[in-house]
């Protein structure tokens, strides 16, 4: 799910929510766009969680990505939180074309 957050928080553009289907997958995940991030020419980006990687957080400034295991980010939800009209929900069953 990727949200837009320019109209309600200063702390990022775009948040994007995301899942992997166990702790060996989120922090993958985590690696590989941290990757492919750094080779598009995003810099400083920090990455927290890589630990136990339940819930790892990609911030590179202008957008900020939350990668989940299923149970965990059901419990947080934070797509509720921060969900509004305007948010549009991104099939990435694909992969991480996108980035």
């Amino acid at each position: 799910v990727t949200i837009d957050l320019q109209d309600q928080a200063a702390l990022a553009d775009c948040m994007v929510v995301a899942s992997g289907r166990s702790s060996r997958q989120v922090g993958a995940i985590a690696e590989k766009l941290r990757d492919r991030l750094k080779a598009a020419g995003w810099t400083h980006i920090q990455i927290e969680g890589q630990e136990q990687c339940n819930w790892v957080i990609l911030d590179a400034g202008d957008v900020i990505v939350h990668l989940f295991k299923p149970e965990v980010r059901e419990f947080y939800n934070i797509e509720k939180m921060w969900m509004h009209p305007h948010s549009r929900h991104v099939d990435m069953s694909s992969g991480l074309s996108a980035v």
